[in-house]
């Protein structure tokens, strides 16, 4: 089961998963040059669900799919350090694909 996790400090934004740093995952949807963030809406925010999903779900037609709502519903409520599991992910992308609120 991966873990991903993301850390905001004075140094910048780290985002891991098993404790290497996340590809943005570019040769499947590039949406900005400028790496991850978190918030409810920009390149930024969707670059990070985009690829916390495709790494998730390796399928980049669903991803790309849901990115948008699952940065909106789940990268928007991040705080400067969080963590999420593949349960967690299998979670979220459960109650995207059912309409219901992560």
């Amino acid at each position: 089961m991966a873990s991903y996790t993301g850390d905001r400090t004075i140094d910048g934004i780290s985002v891991l998963v098993d404790g290497e740093p996340l590809s943005p995952h570019y040769d499947q949807l590039r949406l900005t040059e400028h790496g991850f963030e978190w918030s409810y809406e920009g390149p930024e925010p969707a670059q990070l669900a985009f690829a916390l999903l495709y790494d998730h779900l390796h399928d980049a037609a669903a991803a790309k799919a849901l990115h948008e709502s699952f940065m909106r519903r789940v990268v928007a409520n991040f705080d400067n350090e969080w963590e999420l599991s593949s349960a967690d992910l299998d979670e979220a992308v459960a109650a995207l694909r059912s309409g219901q609120t992560a």
